[in-house]
């Protein structure tokens, strides 16, 4: 058996994301200025407030936990990427809003028309599920034999299998739509703009604490047939940026849910919790699993980061005891369980 003590320890390593870790999301999110990482210091501080709580078990409810994960490069001392688990997307004080797409039929005898049109309803709900989102990635990095997109969104997956509880039944993904080359969205400008008076990214800033603007000024339903043919053109489509996700999501059991984002039209997908945790391969990892394939090794620790998770590739690595050298690596006692997933 190697010596666990001489172990290379890996390059790449997916933590909690908590205060202490300010300095690296700002720096990522300078660069990038996402809708989901605003380089807006407040912001980014409230996040990682929210999720140490979070992770370390202090906030009350546990359908208001929201866990953020933060993909660092150990040897560069740099953050590549983020994502998060909200436990409940859709509470009494903070309803999941979307619009339900359906259709209708029209039809006149006299003229021998018949039409097919899109409603987009606006709909909220009080009692929603477990939310997959967050998903950030340092263009640098992606495309890279690592897979770091896979690592930062499967640790979500590996994350929910530990904790089976503390989510709901439903996982939804929200993914983004075609955006106009100045980040702006065709559809909020038909709708949402009209109806509120603001810009996309302020709606959007403005609904993560306050979303009774929503509810009072949106309308109850709308006939896409009124708005450009741009903005119809956007409903339910996946952007560029997010169709490897969309692919990685329908390979584990998610599906088009037939409701898209009220403020740019983005799809959203759901599948079953159970269903989706078991397409991963996520399970409790021992001395006696020899895993055959690149995967993550996690577990839970008992102070701040809370929870970190390797990624194991080499063919060394895998040949050695995982659970004795993975332990070590994480920080673990000895009793400590700890938990695997394949990337495949």
């Amino acid at each position: 058996m190697q010596d666990v003590s001489t172990s290379e320890y890996p390059r790449y390593e997916i933590v909690a994301a908590t205060p202490e870790h300010e300095a690296a999301v700002r720096r990522l999110a300078r660069h990038l200025n996402t809708v989901n990482l605003p380089d807006d210091a407040a912001a980014i501080r409230s996040l990682l407030e929210h999720s140490e709580q979070s992770f370390a078990g202090t906030l009350e409810p546990i359908a208001k936990h929201q866990y953020m994960f933060l993909l660092r490069d150990r040897q560069e001392d740099c953050a590549l990427g983020t994502s998060m688990v909200f436990a409940q997307l859709g509470r009494r004080d903070a309803p999941y809003i979307y619009f339900a797409v359906r259709h209708e039929e029209k039809y006149s005898a006299s003229l021998d028309r018949h039409f097919i049109h899109t409603l987009l309803d606006t709909t909220y709900s009080y009692y929603g599920p477990t939310e997959l989102g967050g998903l950030v990635m340092d263009p640098t990095y992606r495309g890279t034999p690592h897979r770091f997109g896979t690592m930062i969104s499967y640790v979500r997956l590996l994350f929910i299998a530990m904790h089976r509880r503390r989510f709901k039944d439903e996982l939804l993904a929200e993914l983004l739509p075609p955006f106009r080359a100045d980040g702006s969205s065709a559809l909020w400008e038909a709708v949402g703009r009209r109806f509120t008076g603001l810009s996309y990214r302020e709606a959007d800033r403005l609904s993560r604490s306050n979303k009774e603007f929503i509810k009072g000024l949106f309308p109850d339903s709308i006939y896409a047939t009124l708005l450009d043919e741009e903005a119809q053109a956007l409903i339910g489509v996946v952007g560029p940026q997010t169709l490897s996700v969309r692919n990685m999501l329908v390979r584990l059991g998610f599906s088009y849910a037939h409701r898209v984002d009220p403020f740019d039209g983005g799809p959203h997908y759901v599948g079953s919790t159970d269903q989706v945790i078991a397409a991963t391969g996520a399970r409790a990892l021992d001395d006696a699993t020899r895993p055959t394939s690149p995967y993550l090794v996690a577990s839970d620790l008992d102070v701040a980061p809370y929870f970190r998770a390797l990624l194991i590739t080499s063919d060394s690595e895998r040949n050695s005891a995982p659970g004795t050298m993975c332990g070590e690596w994480l920080g673990v006692r000895s009793d400590k369980l700890l938990w695997h997933l394949p990337l495949i």
